[in-house]
């Protein structure tokens, strides 16, 4: 009898839990509940313009369509995640589906469907507006009056330039699937459930791996999105700059919020968790508690970009000096990095070999390191056998976009040991960093990390540095931040 009494107090714990989420109020009037569907203006919207990148949406779904015929495609937005108890994490559509919809609302999701051997018929999944009838709109968790409007399923057809249907009956159209189908996991396990017996593994990586390399050459569209990201960053470095006085009273975390509030405001949020590494903080490659001291005298590494309202983020890095001046060993390692970066920058070109900014940047280093005395040459023996990666650690650069690290799941020999063609987007960042604890060094190193990383677009004719608006010369750093502190 104890144990059934405290299953049903638990059961009841839980309901009351669930009500609170969903802002349900459990006594509601009948009068109260009829004024509330009464007395509200049309607002729907009827002469929308499509996005700015339907077209290109649609070229991208035609894209897909191509590569799986006769096979369903279904690909989820994603649903918000707990971060604890009753609130969520803010919402971010997953990837393949904002670049194949330009949607960017939770629960949503694209579904192909085969016309036969070639073609599909796409259509998208969402969520209507509340329903004013039976309360939804102000008595539930996701009501109107809770999270804001909505957009209509016409609305949205005008927005989006393909078929909208209610969300809601999703699952019982993939129950009903025939033939094969993939689904792009990980985001929505409902979909995945409805299609459990209909879906391989195998067969779900390929589409996963396909639109992964999709994103790796950019359109116009993307190429003016990632533009717009480094312009926004630019003006969240002059920023901090300005605030590094108000840095050096508080912590790394004045820092971090100086280059949000730009991020906000200009763009969706930031593209990634900020790096804000002053001292000995820079020589941890991914710092991100950003909650040490900031001093007069050290190095503060910046890594940071703006994410656009398309999603689309800069990844941009600088190392500046707190005070506003290089010292002589700060300015020997900085002009080091800065080399490095050159020379990977001028390798950048169509047909040359991804590898080859990276082995250009490492080579440059190298001989840095062993001019030091840091390292025992010849510099060919120390590259072949990687001594110089104790402090350089990392690689050079990686593939842009909407993922910070695009194009994550391409095959090596489209991605990392393929070639570059024009409309690709990749960073190029080298690196110098002492560990604090690091004795095989002299002491006066130790501490000290620097690293430059550029935004770069390869051309036609070579390439373009998106983030060029900051400057990368120890001269030009210290004459900017003198300007900008006044």
């Amino acid at each position: 009898m104890a144990d059934e009494q405290q299953a049903q107090e638990q059961e009841a714990a839980e309901k009351q839990s669930e009500e609170r989420k969903n802002g349900v109020t459990r006594q509601v009037s009948d009068e109260l509940a009829e004024n509330m569907k009464q007395g509200w203006a049309d607002t729907e919207r009827r002469d929308l313009s499509p996005i700015p990148q339907a077209d290109h949406t649609a070229r991208r779904r035609a894209e897909l369509s191509a590569r799986f015929p006769g096979e369903r495609i279904v690909v989820p937005a994603g649903r918000l995640k707990t971060r604890s108890n009753d609130t969520e994490y803010p919402f971010r559509a997953s990837v393949e589906y904002a670049y194949l919809t330009g949607d960017q609302t939770e629960d949503g999701v694209l579904v192909l469907e085969p016309t036969g051997d070639t073609g599909h018929d796409a259509a998208l999944y969402l969520l209507p507006r509340s329903d004013r009838e039976n309360g939804e709109f102000w008595l539930s968790g996701q009501g109107e009056l809770w999270v804001g409007r909505r957009n209509s399923l016409t609305e949205a057809e005008q927005l989006y330039g393909l078929p909208v249907k209610d969300v809601r009956t999703v699952t019982d159209v993939l129950r009903q699937a025939t033939g094969p189908v993939r689904v792009v996991r990980g985001h929505d396990a409902t979909v995945e459930e409805a299609l459990t017996d209909k879906i391989t593994a195998e067969r779900d990586a390929e589409l996963r791996v396909f639109l992964s390399e999709m994103r790796l050459i950019k359109d116009e569209f993307e190429i003016a999105e990632l533009t717009r990201a480094c312009e926004s960053t630019a003006r969240g470095f002059e920023d901090v700059v300005r605030v590094l006085d108000k840095a050096q009273a508080t912590s790394e975390r004045y820092i971090e919020g100086t280059f949000f509030l730009r991020a906000r405001v200009e763009g969706n949020d930031v593209g990634y968790g900020s790096i804000c590494a002053a001292g000995p903080h820079a020589t941890t490659l991914h710092w991100v508690r950003n909650d040490g001291p900031v001093r007069a005298g050290d190095l503060l590494l910046l890594d940071a970009g703006v994410e656009t309202t398309e999603l689309y983020t800069a990844d941009v890095t600088r190392t500046l000096p707190i005070n506003g001046r290089f010292d002589a060993l700060q300015r020997r390692v900085y002009d080091a990095v800065y080399e490095a970066q050159e020379a990977g920058i001028a390798a950048v070109r169509p047909g040359a070999k991804y590898r080859d900014f990276h082995e250009a940047a490492q080579r440059v280093l190298t001989e840095r390191l062993v001019e030091w005395g840091l390292l025992e040459g010849p510099v060919e023996r120390v590259l072949e056998l990687g001594l110089q990666r104790r402090w350089t650690l990392h690689g050079t650069g990686h593939m842009l976009g909407m993922d910070v690290h695009d194009c994550a799941v391409a095959r090596r020999e489209t991605y990392v040991e393929g070639t570059l063609e024009p409309g690709m987007c990749l960073t190029v960042e080298p690196g110098l960093y002492f560990q604090p604890d690091d004795l095989t060094v002299p002491e006066e190193y130790r501490g000290i990390g620097v690293r430059i990383e550029d935004d770069i677009l390869v051309t036609e004719d070579g390439n373009r540095n998106l983030s060029a608006a900051l400057p990368r010369t120890a001269d030009d750093v210290e004459e900017w931040m003198a300007r900008l502190r006044g």
